[in-house]
């Protein structure tokens, strides 16, 4: 059985920072952000997702 392991730093980062930007796009008045808010939360989640469930990445 495959437990989850901890993703590296940059895939931390790049999910964090999708998120972060997500959530910003979505409350604030920010047109490049705001278009793109739930694309940028979804992808935040799924780096992190996958980086939790593959090895190495």
């Amino acid at each position: 059985m495959n437990y989850p392991s901890a993703p590296k730093k940059i895939t931390w980062i790049i999910g964090l920072t999708c998120g972060i930007l997500g959530i910003i796009g979505h409350y604030a008045d920010v047109q490049a952000l705001k278009q793109y808010d739930y694309t940028l939360l979804l992808v935040g989640f799924i780096v992190l997702a996958v980086g939790t469930t593959v090895k190495g990445i």
